[in-house]
C-alpha cells in the first residue's frame, strides 16, 4: 500500500461502494491514506475499465470488485499475470432489491416469488454471475446483509437523510 503514495489510483465513480467508498474508508482507516494528499484519484467509470487501465498500465493500481476481475479472467479478457492483487476486504452485497414497507402483503409475496423462481438455467444472467457462485437471488435484511455498507457510509461521512 506503501507504493501508492504519490501514484494515481483508480476508482470507477464516487457513488461505487465496491469502486470507490470502501477502498477510501479501508485506505484512509487502516492505512492512513486521503485522496488527493496520499494519492491522486482517477475514474474509469467502471470495473472493467479499471482493471483493463492496470492489465494495460494505464494505472498503477485500481479499487475493483473482485467477482469482475474472476468474471474478466474466466473470460480471458485479461491475464492473471497481469494483475496482483494486494487487498482483499470483506465482501458484501452488490445488489439488493427492496420493497416498500407499506405494500399490501400480497404483493409483496408476488413480488418475492417472482424474484425466487426465476428460471436461471440457460439465462444471460447465469451465464454472467455463475462462475463467481452468484447465480441466484437470496433474501437478505438490511440489518444483517448491509451492515458492512453502512460502516463505509459512515466511515465517507455519508448521510441518507432527506432535509
Amino acid at each position: 500500500m506503501e507504493d501508492l503514495k504519490g501514484q494515481k489510483l483508480a476508482f470507477t465513480a464516487e457513488t461505487s461502494n465496491s469502486g470507490f467508498k470502501a477502498p477510501s474508508a479501508i485506505l484512509e482507516s487502516e492505512y492512513g491514506m486521503e485522496a488527493g494528499e496520499d494519492f491522486e484519484p482517477v475514474f474509469s467509470s467502471k470495473h472493467d475499465n479499471s482493471i483493463l487501465g492496470v492489465a494495460n498500465k494505464d494505472y498503477p493500481a485500481a479499487a475493483i470488485a473482485n467477482s469482475v476481475l474472476r468474471r474478466m479472467i474466466e473470460r480471458e479478457v485479461v491475464q492473471p499475470e497481469q494483475i496482483v492483487s494486494i487487498y482483499k476486504s470483506q465482501t458484501f452485497p452488490t445488489t439488493g432489491y427492496g420493497l416498500v414497507y407499506n405494500l399490501e402483503p400480497e404483493l409483496q409475496e408476488k413480488i418475492q416469488e417472482a424474484f425466487f423462481s426465476f428460471p436461471w438455467e440457460g439465462s444471460a444472467l447465469a451465464e454472467e454471475f455463475s462462475k463467481s457462485g452468484e447465480a441466484q437471488f437470496i433474501p437478505i435484511s438490511f440489518q444483517e446483509h448491509w451492515a458492512v455498507i453502512r460502516q463505509i457510509d459512515e466511515a465517507n461521512d455519508v448521510s441518507y437523510t432527506c432535509q
